[in-house]
């Protein structure tokens, strides 16, 4: 059973960076897309990006060019990068593979 957790949340200023990580226990990344998304108070959980088994990325268009998600070489950590962040970005982000939530970590952005 794959576990996902996800860590590096927390609260930044308004054009701060951070960068969130989801640890995969039980088994690797790889065989399937590995997703990031968010879900901001009162709204629908959204996609943000994704690193797919091939290693290609897709993203949403407003993580397009703030945004990086990689996968490691060991493909047992998921990150995602984020610069320039903004109050839209605030919310929980998620960790995504086949079937499997992480619990999220929260971003909020405030000055």
């Amino acid at each position: 059973q794959v576990r996902l957790v996800e860590s590096g949340g927390g609260l930044v200023q308004p054009g701060g960076s951070l960068r969130l990580a989801c640890a995969a226990s039980g088994s690797q990344f790889g065989a399937y897309p590995a997703n990031w998304y968010r879900q901001a108070p009162g709204k629908s959980r959204e996609f943000v990006a994704r690193v797919n088994p091939s290693g290609t990325v897709n993203y949403a268009d407003f993580a397009q060019g703030r945004f990086i998600i990689s996968l490691d070489n060991a493909k047992t950590t998921l990150s995602l990068q984020m610069y320039n962040l903004s109050d839209d970005d605030a919310g929980v982000y998620y960790c995504n593979y086949w079937e499997i939530w992480g619990q999220g970590t929260q971003v909020t952005v405030s000055s």
